[in-house]
């Protein structure tokens, strides 16, 4: 019984598909290039790593079972991503990733996360000379590079990045199969990777690992935090599964965006600032005091812009990403920032800072997920899904904060 996608074998996998849509072994085996006693041996292994009958043997033909179904259908979607990725790599072979072998991605995978060859090995169990042939043999394959060489540091040429993705969304589709059967014993945990933009942080996604935790033990979870641009590229490539925050306000190709919760900003300070009480500043007010705004070409910055639209901007000697350093500098001085109330909640609640007037009308954000539009997630991944939903659900429609008291929160 395997947990390890890579110790999976790839015309194994094809093959299954072949028996699928043939019905035989005697067929299957002439699609892929493999003798019938091969075949029935290549399937019995396969049924012995995924620990199921994956083909009931009938009279009439080969009959996939329930737990064949899962396999087949990750099976599937991962020599697509293959396929997808060999293409237009190779002058060579017409479809190099039906050459491919899983010890040469596992190779290839490990360099391209280690950076060097004697790490990879390492990491691996392979002996460097081992590593070498791997990638030298995929690059043969496609007819050129895939790596950049300077001295015993190496990285992925574009050809070796399309490869890298490919691959490794692939083996998570493996991967997933296997967490769809129970079988993922290696650490008794299931991974739940994603990446957090800065709404969702400070409660929405917080809550629902929380949950999540209680409910499932298997339950691990990998969080990249950064803004859109250092998060969508990890997200295609298949290091997350998911963005958690603020949505783009505009179609993407590949990916799906799933909307939870509208957002509002407002105006924060700290709690001793002049405006503290004051339930209609003017923008003369506003004005009047210096500002921390968001960094340039940002959503929120653009936001604090068009505040201020069409007047002159008040003096802004500070600008900051961090929520944690901002909060600090507000109790400091008499500055003003803009933020989502998610982001502010907890130190309002405990005194330091302040809500400046009303929440902002026209500063309405859709806060939600993103994912790749060819995810398909294992069971403990959609309930996660569904708790980031109750999450967003408990976050009140009119844009005030949920009890955070009652709820346990603070």
């Amino acid at each position: 019984m395997t947990t390890d996608p890579f110790d999976l074998n790839l015309r194994h996998l094809r093959a299954l598909l072949a028996i699928r849509e043939h019905g035989s072994i005697t067929a299957a085996a002439d699609v892929v290039s493999l003798s019938q006693p091969a075949l029935t041996q290549g399937l019995a292994k396969l049924e012995q790593q995924f620990g199921y009958t994956l083909f009931e043997r009938r009279s009439g033909g080969m009959v996939m079972t329930p737990m064949g179904e899962i396999v087949i259908e990750r099976a599937t979607l991962a020599l697509e991503h293959l396929s997808t990725a060999a293409k237009g790599l190779s002058a060579v072979f017409a479809h190099p990733e039906r050459l491919m072998t899983m010890t040469q991605l596992r190779a290839f995978m490990a360099l391209a996360e280690a950076g060097s060859f004697s790490a990879a090995a390492q990491s691996t169990g392979l002996s460097q000379t081992a590593v070498h042939r791997a990638v030298g043999d995929l690059e043969h394959m496609i007819g050129g590079k895939l790596l950049e060489r300077r001295g015993r540091v190496v990285w992925l040429n574009p050809a070796g990045k399309k490869l890298a993705r490919g691959a490794r969304l692939a083996s998570a589709e493996i991967a997933a199969a296997i967490a769809d059967l129970g079988l993922d014993s290696r650490s008794g945990s299931e991974l739940i990777a994603f990446g957090a933009l800065p709404l969702a942080r400070p409660y929405l996604a917080p809550a629902a690992m929380a949950g999540l935790a209680r409910e499932e033990p298997r339950a691990a979870f990998k969080v990249l935090e950064g803004s859109w641009r250092e998060l969508v590229e990890p997200l295609r490539d298949g290091v997350i599964d998911m963005v958690v925050g603020a949505l783009r306000p505009y179609e993407i190709a590949d990916l799906y965006q799933m909307p939870l919760v509208e957002d509002r900003l407002v105006i924060a300070a700290g709690s001793q600032h002049p405006l503290a009480g004051v339930e209609r500043p003017t923008m003369e007010q506003l004005s009047a005091f210096p500002w921390i705004v968001a960094p340039a070409n940002s959503p929120l910055r653009e936001q604090w812009q068009e505040l201020f639209e069409g007047r002159a901007l008040p003096p802004t000697p500070i600008e900051c990403g961090s929520v944690m350093i901002i909060g600090r500098l507000l109790t400091d001085g008499d500055f003003l920032t803009l933020l989502s109330p998610d982001q502010v909640a907890l130190q309002i609640r405990s005194g330091l800072l302040t809500q400046i007037g009303a929440p902002l009308e026209h500063s309405r954000r859709v806060v939600g997920i993103t994912t790749r539009r060819s995810w398909r997630p294992t069971a403990i991944q959609r309930r996660f899904l569904d708790l980031l939903k109750e999450s967003a659900g408990q976050i009140r429609s009119d844009f005030t904060q949920p009890d955070l008291r009652a709820s346990g929160w603070v």
